[in-house]
């Protein structure tokens, strides 16, 4: 638990049940069969029903949940359903619920794009895409085989994304149950990462931009290999600046909180820790797997070495930005990153 910020909930809500934290806002959590055991769902009062922001996993488990959850609801339907982002613990179910209660998925389009692109694509191109872009971060013949073999995990954890939706976009207010809900943006974790904040309520539904005890995965990925994904990221975070201090986060991982400005300081910081690491680790021409083996010392299973790999490669692309790393290719086409003095 991060001790510099305060938790006004800190009793977690049991399954299959809604923990208020706010007039009109309820607290659901759904269980991840990952090191990250949990997701926050949170629905609120709108109307003679109730607006659900994200999902759950797209699998038997988390339905299952569901269906213990809905007589719990009062007796209202969800008549609303909003994605932060298009990750399948935020949209994997949003299929199964918006055919289920005849609504409309509300999320970007950015994150609808990617979310339907990867629901659907089982082609053999892109599995190659995955195992060439680790091939090029260094990654040796054992751990491009488990790439292959993973395939397109996304497809696994995720109900069919709706083939329509209500879009969204950034300054955007939503009216939901007479309160207006101002969208803010935020890249780097995805490509258009919606959060919703509440001037009246002072609330703010961070989704995975704003955690309180870890940073969100910003990394880069096979399908945009030259991607500068840190940089986005750092540049979204002045506009939640803006926001009080006092304002009560809403994150999907981890516990309400306040502290805002604190946490903003500490993610700051943790990237900048981050990268002077990475620049260390570049003292000698090194492959992105060399200077991922420097940030990441515990030890990780394929999943998490994936996720590790995205980030590695974030930073040193910030750093190619910023002018202070440079790249190379190596003679079998290997990425290859050297300080620059």
């Amino acid at each position: 638990m991060n001790a510099s910020l305060v938790y006004p909930h800190p009793e977690l809500p049991q399954p299959a049940t809604v923990k208020p934290v706010a007039p009109g806002v309820s607290w659901v959590r759904m269980p991840l069969p990952f090191q990250l055991d949990h997701i926050n769902l949170w629905l609120l009062e709108d109307g003679e029903g109730w607006t659900l922001i994200d999902t759950g996993l797209g699998n038997d488990d988390t339905k299952a949940l569901w269906e213990r959850l809905f007589p719990v609801l009062g007796g209202r339907p969800i008549t609303r359903l909003i994605s932060t982002h298009f990750h399948p613990d935020h949209m994997g179910l949003a299929g199964w619920l918006t055919e289920r209660f005849g609504i409309r998925l509300w999320t970007t389009q950015g994150e609808w794009l990617y979310g339907r692109m990867m629901a659907v694509d089982q082609t053999p191109a892109l599995v190659q895409a995955h195992t060439d872009f680790y091939r090029r971060a260094g990654f040796g013949e054992e751990h491009q085989k488990l790439v292959a073999e993973r395939g397109n995990v996304y497809r696994t954890r995720i109900m069919p994304v709706p083939p329509v939706f209500h879009r969204i976009a950034a300054g955007d207010t939503i009216d939901i149950g007479g309160r207006s809900w101002r969208v803010l943006i935020g890249g780097g974790h995805a490509p258009e990462h919606a959060c919703l904040y509440c001037t009246e309520a002072n609330l703010l539904i961070s989704g995975d931009h704003i955690l309180p005890r870890i940073s969100p995965i910003v990394g880069v990925w096979p399908a945009e290999p030259d991607a500068d994904p840190l940089g986005t990221y750092l540049a979204s975070i002045p506009q939640f600046r803006t926001l009080p201090e006092d304002v009560l986060v809403l994150p999907s991982h981890g516990l309400p909180f306040h502290g805002l400005h604190r946490r903003l300081d500490q993610l700051d910081h943790h990237h900048d820790a981050r990268l002077a690491k990475t620049i260390a680790a570049c003292a000698t021409p090194a492959t992105a797997w060399q200077v991922q083996q420097q940030l990441f010392t515990r030890p990780l299973d394929t999943h998490q070495t994936l996720f590790a790999a995205s980030e590695t490669v974030a930073h040193l692309h910030y750093l190619m930005g910023k002018g202070r790393v440079a790249r190379d290719d190596r003679p079998d086409g290997v990425w290859q990153y050297r300080q620059i003095d």
